[in-house]
């Protein structure tokens, strides 16, 4: 079987991670921080909203691979992954804002979290059925 949706999806949060990994680089070489976050709010917001990044997008990936081979509708597919981009746009945008947007990054959590949910529940019932 051909993956042909999952790349997509798994690109654009590429896209994503390395922007927010880029954001936390680029404020060290600025600010001349080389180990750790020294105290500095800014640099630790912008770590953490990397970290979540990477917390969550690797298993909603697999999970997204695992329904796209389990032969889900394409629509299903898209869904879902549409559902962890923006998921994870939101949520960096609203980390990232100053002063952070909390509704921004709460919608962001709650996508992320509904497609690793739905994904697991309908991967489960797929699998016993």
């Amino acid at each position: 079987m051909t993956l042909v949706i999952t790349p997509i999806y798994a690109a654009l949060t590429a896209f994503i991670f390395l922007t927010l990994s880029w954001r936390v680089i680029a404020y060290r070489r600025a600010n001349l921080i080389s180990v750790g976050d020294t105290g500095d709010k800014n640099l630790l917001k912008r770590m953490r909203a990397q970290a979540n990044c990477a917390e969550y997008a690797p298993l909603a990936l697999l999970l997204l691979l695992m329904v796209e081979l389990a032969g889900a509708p394409a629509i299903a597919v898209h869904l879902a992954g549409a559902a962890l981009v923006v998921g994870r746009l939101l949520h960096a945008y609203g980390f990232a804002s100053t002063p952070q947007k909390m509704i921004f990054r709460q919608i962001g959590m709650v996508l992320t979290l509904a497609m690793i949910a739905f994904s697991a529940i309908g991967l489960l019932g797929h699998a016993l059925l």
